[in-house]
């Protein structure tokens, strides 16, 4: 037996919170953005992925015009660093609603770090920095998609792991990423499973209904 549930039925806000709890994990967005007065702005977006492979392409949703919205738009660039588990109380203080004339860098207490082709700075404590220039911002009712071409990744040395097909890169277990879930619940890594892809000319046949 399954629960049916419409929109229309529910209204915007109790249907927002349904799907935040059913579409899950979801990595976070760590934007960092600097406003055309020159403030340096950070906040969490938990609606965040890639958009596009060649050139590459990332985006996040600003629900409401926030500053990270603004900001980036108003100047074309921003920076997605990313959320990691040691600094997991203070991601959550940079979702606080201070005023746009004040840095939660400064507030929160992290390091602004210059990053390499944008002007809006790096979380140094982040492993991870993707430096965008603003591609496009396409607003869909109340929230904007926001999609920034990656012009640079700056990534901590010590991530990077060489594994048995000689690929080098990034550990998700040293990244040690945290995700959004419903509420205000969120989580670490859990168990990592592995699986190959299965190639058409390996196809076993039907599996089986359990």
């Amino acid at each position: 037996m399954r629960t049916d549930l419409t929109p229309d039925e529910m209204g915007a806000g109790p249907f927002y919170k349904l799907l935040t709890s059913v579409v899950v994990p979801r990595p976070i967005a760590w934007v960092s953005t600097r406003s055309a007065d020159g403030v340096d702005n950070l906040a969490p977006h938990s609606f965040f992925t890639v958009s596009c492979v060649d050139p590459p392409m990332i985006q996040f949703t600003s629900v409401g015009k926030k500053d990270s919205l603004r900001n980036a738009t108003a100047t074309g660039e921003f920076v997605v660093c990313l959320a990691n588990e040691s600094m997991f109380e203070k991601i959550n203080a940079t979702a606080t609603d201070f005023p746009s004339e004040i840095s939660e860098f400064t507030e929160v207490g992290l390091t602004a770090e210059k990053s390499a082709t944008v002007t809006p700075s790096r979380v140094l404590e982040s492993p991870v920095a993707l430096e965008c220039r603003l591609h496009s911002a396409i607003e869909l009712g109340n929230s904007t998609v926001v999609i920034g071409r990656v012009t640079h990744a700056a990534i901590d040395s010590d991530v990077f792991v060489t594994d048995s097909h000689d690929n080098t890169l990034p550990d998700v277990r040293k990244l040690a990423p945290l995700a959004r879930l419903g509420k205000n619940e969120w989580s670490r890594m859990g168990e990592i499973v592995e699986i190959s892809r299965i190639g058409y000319d390996r196809w076993p046949g039907h599996f089986e209904k359990e």
